[in-house]
């Protein structure tokens, strides 16, 4: 790697994934082509401790504020290399993945970029796994930058913005900043991300993940030019695949319920507060 690049990880309570997470990138740490900045919000437990005892040279930020979007600010306002990453705290990158983005960024000149998403269903249900063998197969999906984790920014991709605004939906919102000729999901690249266990999980994720498109649209309407979601085309498109029936019935139940428990936790808090699914951060291997 002949660039140094800056990986920004925001973590509110991660003390079960951190160290496992930060594993694939302390060999570049180590040899500084990555500058790693662990921001850590609203913490109460370990992750702090876990984060400096992997590396010395990790940067370890502490704030009392649990906001992911305050952490990313915190994160940016220290970081100093480019191509600059953005990765969630219970994500593994592995570090070829890191440099395959890098080039892209920097050799094709794509403003942003994300990886393809492996994910990681040890000990996930049925219905979990079902939902996302159809999520996974969708054209929005694959042109990245949902679900991956992580994504990554050139110089001039991060120029486009000032400071992270205060929503749910950060990747959203960068995904919407570019168009389709300005942004890549690097094919040759990975996250490994882990699936919820339960539908409960999944509908926590998915809640979330509806809460902040509405957030999204209301708050910046300007930028949903950028986004072109066709549903309904891409699952008639799967529709002739026998074998995805049931599955396809699991995808449209949770969306439709992830969009019920949506409106009404925003008829009762607004776009305050945060969902996550806690189910998958428990200590299990990584595995399909």
């Amino acid at each position: 790697m002949a660039f140094v690049a800056s990986i920004i990880i925001p973590a509110h309570n991660e003390e079960h994934v951190i160290a496992e997470s930060l594993a694939p990138l302390l060999s570049g740490v180590d040899s500084q082509c990555l500058e790693v900045i662990v921001v850590c919000n609203g913490c109460n437990d370990k992750t702090a401790e876990i984060v400096r005892k992997a590396s010395k040279k990790i940067i370890c930020l502490e704030t009392a504020v649990p906001s992911k979007t305050n952490a990313l600010n915190m994160g940016d306002s220290v970081a100093s290399g480019y191509p600059r990453f953005y990765l969630d705290a219970d994500v593994l990158l592995p570090l070829r993945s890191i440099v395959e983005i890098s080039n892209s960024l920097i050799e094709n000149k794509w403003l942003a970029a994300s990886p393809v998403m492996k994910m990681s269903y040890g000990g996930a249900s049925w219905v979990v796994r079902s939902y996302y063998e159809v999520w996974q197969k969708l054209p929005y999906v694959k042109e990245g930058m949902i679900g991956t984790g992580v994504y990554a920014l050139s110089r001039e991709g991060r120029s486009r913005f000032g400071q992270f605004p205060d929503i749910l939906a950060d990747d959203g919102y960068i995904r919407a900043l570019f168009n389709e000729n300005e942004r890549v999901s690097v094919k040759e690249s990975c996250s490994i991300v882990r699936a919820p266990l339960t539908l409960n999980g999944l509908l926590s994720i998915k809640t979330r993940s509806r809460l902040g498109g509405y957030e999204l649209a209301q708050k910046f309407p300007e930028l949903m030019g950028n986004e072109k979601k066709e549903y309904k085309s891409a699952l008639c498109k799967l529709f002739p695949h026998i074998s995805l029936w049931p599955k396809m019935i699991v995808y449209l139940y949770v969306n439709l319920l992830a969009r019920f428990l949506a409106k009404r936790r925003f008829e009762t808090y607004g776009y305050s507060g945060w969902q996550r699914d806690d189910s998958s951060r428990k200590k299990i291997p990584y595995n399909n």
